[in-house]
């Protein structure tokens, strides 16, 4: 009886979190089952399906990574949609119009990427304007630059190289074939990497006198991550092995996830954006980590820019259109606080994942963009609303 309580309280106090993840896999098995009664069934787990989805959406989680940062510090940023359609036509014309290869052509536009989050990240930092007016003025300023750039043309195509950040695959150093050796080998280290540190997590909480979750969850959350993680490896292992965006999104994922939950730094930014007086007070210099959180989300907008350039094989004026929208909702579905001072990495790329399937799901059903957008649109306000409604309780 006493687990049984554990189990309760232990859900209960974790409602989002694990709320999101069954949502997920909810959605994926949904349109998994729909698939099947078409008039010509399709499957929706097939290999191909499963490395769009990290192709089509991997600049919607890495600008989620940094406006998760953002929002948990207490503001906002709307201009990287407009930030990652500069800086891709800024790699563009770096890459055809000057020459460069691309190995300098990648540091050259990241650092473009946080000299204007740095710009933006002053005004709100240091001069107290409010980031919505500050973005909202760089959405519409770095939308002209990108078309004064351009000149209002498309520039491309790119040498392969180039277009390998996005559309290249990692190779199978093992000579195996297919499956994809490496893959395969990469995603075992990663299944057993994931139950270590589940198992040192225990550990600590229990040195530390933190009641750890009902073993009996632990055990059966980490059978059905393993298989989701196998099942997933395996697919790609069977195609053309993990895509070159997919090892920058787990990395990337790992990166922050421990900058959040293990360093100083990280867990500052989470108490700015809880009580900003109380955390300047306690000696934290406020204004400087907000300045980061914008240099970052300039950087990770830089990134993605790129990435939605390689994978276009052409920089356009329209590029990055929307991009804000479906990294704010990505973040608030995975579970951050729209006060601030809460929400998890984790959380965020099941939150990205989850937008993903859905736009996958739905067009392979033939659901129109309209449909699609009022979907999308109603899954945010739940997911807010159910923000609220957890806190009220």
């Amino acid at each position: 009886m006493a687990e049984e309580k554990g189990l309760s309280a232990h859900l209960g106090g974790h409602l989002r979190e694990n709320g999101m993840l069954v949502a997920l896999i909810v959605i994926v098995v949904f349109f998994t089952a729909i698939l099947q009664f078409q008039p010509q069934p399709v499957n929706f787990l097939k290999a191909q399906n499963i490395t769009n989805v990290f192709l089509q959406n991997g600049h919607v989680i890495i600008l989620a990574l940094g406006m998760l940062l953002v929002i948990v510090a207490g503001h906002i940023d709307l201009s990287v949609g407009s930030v990652a359609a500069f800086t891709g036509a800024f790699a563009a014309w770096l890459t055809v119009g000057v020459g460069l290869p691309f190995w300098l052509v990648i540091p050259a536009t990241l650092i473009v990427g946080g000299l204007i989050g740095a710009m933006q990240g002053y005004w709100v930092a240091y001069w107290r304007i409010p980031s919505f007016i500050v973005t909202l003025a760089g959405m519409m300023v770095f939308r002209g630059a990108t078309m004064w750039l351009l000149g209002g043309q498309n520039i491309g195509p790119f040498p392969k190289a180039f277009q390998g950040l996005s559309n290249g695959f990692i190779p199978d150093l093992t000579g195996l074939g297919r499956p994809h050796g490496l893959t395969l080998i990469l995603v075992a280290a990663a299944v057993a990497t994931m139950v270590w540190l589940g198992l040192r997590a225990r550990r600590s909480d229990a040195a530390f006198g933190v009641t750890p979750e009902p073993m009996g969850l632990f055990i059966g959350r980490t059978l059905i991550l393993a298989a989701a993680i196998g099942f997933v490896g395996y697919q790609l292992a069977s195609f053309r092995g993990l895509p070159n965006v997919m090892v920058v999104l787990v990395l990337l994922t790992v990166v922050y996830a421990f900058f959040t939950e293990n360093t100083v730094t990280g867990r500052r930014i989470y108490a700015l954006g809880g009580n900003e007086k109380a955390a300047r007070l306690s000696g934290i210099r406020t204004d400087r980590l907000v300045f980061l959180c914008f240099v970052n989300m300039g950087v990770l907008a830089a990134l993605a820019g790129m990435i939605v350039t390689a994978r276009l094989n052409s920089a356009t004026p329209k590029a990055g259109v929307g991009f804000e929208l479906d990294a704010i909702a990505s973040v608030f579905i995975g579970g951050a606080s729209m006060a601030g001072g809460s929400g998890k990495i984790l959380g965020v790329v099941i939150g990205a994942l989850i937008m993903g399937v859905m736009n996958m799901g739905m067009s392979i059903l033939g659901i129109g963009i309209d449909y699609q957008q009022m979907i999308k649109g109603l899954v945010l306000l739940v997911a807010v609303i159910f923000d609220v409604y957890n806190k009220s309780k």
